[in-house]
């Protein structure tokens, strides 16, 4: 048992040095803004994992958050899902900047090549006093359940401040957030997406720890790509979180 524990560890920060952060940047505000924005289309949904109620009412509902219809099916079943609620309400407006986070698929490293292989980069335009996600374009055919997951997780990321414990809390939203929708539809467990083989891997991390965030903060404090970060952070400055 001792042995499976350790592999687990081992395995959960072999997977996110491929995407450092996993879905948060420490300081996305050096971008040049110039660069973020150059090529963005939200007009356009490229999307072809389409829900089947992305009618003209989703659209008015979530058009000041995104253009893309996987991402309102994402919205939609975090809406009905209690220990996502807050990072719904989040997403929509219920945030420190109190304006609706703009979300939306690109490809990483049109911003940076640093970040190709982050699974999603949270910015803050500063004068605009605006929140972005922007989800690798990688995760376009992902389950949508999957995507609830990882916007559970970066709707908690509010400004340019982070931590360990902040993000020991992100990540166990996340997981908790993908084994509620994944005990609704156990058949995205076996899903080949990317995606799905993270939240998978924080899902058995969860379950190790008998539902609580013990080998989660391992993993966190141990992930060589948050070296720098401090132990605290606004809101998240319990030393036992």
């Amino acid at each position: 048992m001792k042995r499976e524990k350790i592999f687990l560890l081992i395995a959960s920060v072999m997977l996110l040095q491929s995407s450092i952060c996993f879905a948060r940047d420490n300081a996305p505000t050096g971008i040049d803004e110039t660069k973020l924005n150059k090529g963005i289309t939200t007009e356009k949904s490229q999307s072809v994992n389409k829900p089947e109620f992305d009618t003209d009412a989703y659209a008015r509902e979530y058009r000041k958050v995104t253009k893309d219809g996987a991402v309102m099916q994402a919205m939609e079943m975090m809406k009905g899902l209690n220990i996502a609620k807050y990072s719904y309400n989040a997403l929509m407006g219920n945030n420190l900047t109190e304006k609706p986070v703009h979300i939306e698929f690109r490809n990483l490293a049109e911003i940076d090549q640093k970040y190709a292989s982050f699974e999603a980069l949270g910015w803050k335009n500063e004068k605009k006093n605006r929140l972005y996600i922007y989800i690798n374009e990688k995760h376009r055919n992902a389950p949508p359940e999957a995507i609830a997951a990882l916007l559970s997780h970066e709707a908690l990321h509010q400004d340019t401040l982070s931590s360990l414990n902040e993000e020991t809390y992100a990540w166990t939203m996340e997981a908790s957030v993908w084994m509620k929708l994944a005990e609704k539809n156990p058949s995205v467990l076996n899903s080949p997406s990317s995606l799905v083989t993270r939240e998978n891997m924080l899902k058995k991390l969860f379950e190790k720890g008998d539902y609580t965030n013990k080998y989660i903060k391992r993993a966190v404090f141990s992930n060589p790509g948050y070296k720098l970060l401090p132990t605290r952070s606004p809101g998240f400055e319990d030393e036992d979180l």
